[in-house]
């Protein structure tokens, strides 16, 4: 099958994603294949290539917002029939046993496995998952569509969630990409005051067309204090930005797996007055399923540009080079 991976880690100019031939993967107990039809691109999978991320394995095929059919079990596997749609995310396995799981956060997990990091994801014409991860996906979103709901989207949600951003309240968001642009529908209808600080003239366009009340770039103070931020760009340099623009009492969360050196925080100018700094890591699989839900029933508009699977290279440097609006899908 096609299939592209990481062979030499590296700056994007330097080509670390090659295209080769593989196997078709065979799935094991409890596991299902897909035939991969479509790919979200993510930012995740840039740091993966560009090795902001240590490789977990070498030549790994990366992309883990995979929609597909089922066209084989394995051994035990029965939640999904064939010719089914299935989608493939990033968290892939948990231990079950830690505690973080027990109590209900395995995207906490000491044993977690990831897609596209500790196995093989969706830039390939197949690609395989213990059934136990798959999500059934929304009929209201063609392929190529729910692709991004299923990272991009699920994160977005969690990141929204970790910032409490209280009934009615203003929400600023740092950086306006594939995530962004999901989770500021999410805040809009649950009735937030939305406003956008981002770098590319066309992503604070897209941010008012969907509903923001302001887009400014990145490092602009918002019109009023916001109750809560979320910063989706991987830049360290904005949390302090970020952190003085909120009111007393909001929180800012960070969204993205990397991020650049933070600057040192003021204690009077960015936390007193009780305002927090969070991380989101990962996901649970409930995030998912509350997510997908909730994107299905909120109508959201995922703003895509598609490529063919043969032309992944290209968008991931289209996005290392901010000339995406919304979010790249490889198509098989």
């Amino acid at each position: 099958m096609k299939a592209w991976v990481v062979e030499s880690p590296g700056p994007i100019a330097t080509g670390p994603l090659v295209a080769v031939d593989r196997p078709v993967p065979e799935p094991g107990p409890g596991e299902i294949r897909v035939r991969v039809i479509a790919c979200g691109v993510c930012r995740t999978d840039l740091h993966l290539a560009e090795g902001d991320l240590p490789p977990h394995r070498p030549a790994t095929v990366p992309g883990h917002e995979v929609v597909g059919a089922v066209d084989a079990l394995g051994p035990g596997a029965g939640r999904f029939g064939l010719g089914q749609r299935a989608g493939i995310a990033w968290l892939r396995h948990t231990d079950g046993r830690c505690r973080w799981c027990r109590r209900g956060q395995e995207n906490l997990c000491i044993d977690p496995r990831f897609t596209g990091w500790d196995a093989d994801g969706g830039y390939a014409q197949w690609a395989v998952v213990d059934e136990a991860y798959a999500y059934e996906l929304p009929d209201s979103f063609d392929d190529v569509h729910a692709a991004p709901l299923l990272c991009a989207g699920i994160i977005g949600y969690r990141a929204l969630r970790r910032a409490e951003l209280p009934p009615g309240g203003r929400l600023g968001i740092y950086g306006f990409g594939a995530s962004a642009h999901l989770a500021a529908q999410v805040a809009l209808a649950q009735g937030a005051t939305v406003h956008v600080m981002t770098r590319a003239a066309a992503a604070r366009q897209l941010a008012l067309d969907l509903g923001a009340h302001s887009a400014g770039p990145a490092d602009a103070r918002p019109p009023e204090p916001l109750d809560g931020a979320i910063l989706f760009a991987p830049v360290g340099d904005l949390v302090p930005t970020a952190m003085a623009a909120l009111d007393r009492g909001g929180t800012l969360a960070i969204a993205g797996i990397h991020l650049t050196d933070v600057p040192p925080l003021n204690y009077e100018t960015h936390l007193f007055q009780e305002r927090q700094l969070r991380s989101v890591t990962a996901n649970t699989r409930a995030d998912g399923e509350e997510f997908l839900a909730l994107a299905a029933r909120l109508g959201l508009r995922v703003t895509v540009t598609p490529y063919p699977l043969d032309a992944a290279d290209r968008a991931l440097a289209d996005l290392a080079n901010d000339r995406l609006t919304g979010a790249a899908v490889l198509v098989a």
